[in-house]
């Protein structure tokens, strides 16, 4: 290959060498403000949670966009912040926009795992006894918690939940990382559907769903960055 004709190659790896050199701070920025969104809420200054909670998956998902990270990631993290910010009214209308916003990150995550490839080249197969685990889990917690919801919202979050725990499950594809992420997400939107329910709640309960919410988020997206670090790694090297 001549001189002429490699550098457009080197010039695509400087960029990306360039924007990874903002990675770091993108990450500890949102490290930065999911501990003040946290800390707010503890001390009950709603304020703070006004204005930290918006900041979260927009700086998760520059992180993950200079990363090199998959379009469907940044998109999914994207209608996250779309859930986070129609959920800070306290209304039945924002709470489905919300919930619809979360449910289309879900797809996204969900066809991001389907493109997983297994070391013979074939479609990764996620664990079927985490599945039935998974199903159980749901089936009992529908069943509890169905008629101290409002009659409105059943049939929505019955629907968003299936959405949601087929993400949790089939994150296990990437790893321990992304399971974990799936796991904690699940576990951060029955805290929420708890508190529609009117069911006893922890002690600062929002502080616990946002706890969850966020480091779901951020296990979700490092397991998908190292499973792409992974493949890059796995596949031939082009030589000139």
């Amino acid at each position: 290959m001549s001189a002429t004709a490699s550098r457009p190659g080197r010039s695509e790896g400087a960029t990306a060498r360039g924007a990874e050199r903002f990675a770091r701070p993108l990450l500890l920025a949102f490290l930065l403000a999911a501990a003040v969104d946290l800390a707010g809420l503890l001390a009950g200054l709603d304020t703070v949670h006004l204005v930290a909670k918006p900041l979260l998956m927009p700086l998760l998902a520059g992180y993950a966009a200079v990363r090199g990270g998959p379009r469907l990631l940044v998109v999914a993290l994207l209608f996250g912040w779309g859930g986070d910010v129609f959920l800070l009214a306290d209304n039945d209308l924002a709470f489905l926009l919300g919930m619809g916003s979360f449910a289309l990150g879900h797809v996204c995550y969900l066809t991001l795992f389907g493109r997983d490839r297994d070391r013979d080249g074939g479609r990764a197969r996620a664990s079927l006894v985490t599945a039935i685990g998974y199903v159980l889990v749901l089936a009992v917690f529908l069943v509890l918690i169905w008629s101290d919801l409002p009659a409105e919202l059943r049939v929505p979050v019955a629907g968003y939940s299936v959405l949601l725990t087929a993400m949790a499950w089939r994150a296990g594809v990437l790893g321990r990382y992304a399971a974990a992420g799936g796991a904690l997400f699940l576990l951060s939107d029955a805290l929420i559907a708890t508190g529609i329910a009117e069911w006893p709640r922890l002690p600062a309960p929002d502080f616990w769903v946002m706890l969850t919410y966020i480091a779901a988020q951020l296990l979700l997206a490092l397991g998908v960055l190292g499973a792409g670090a992974r493949a890059r790694a796995a596949s031939p090297a082009l030589t000139p």
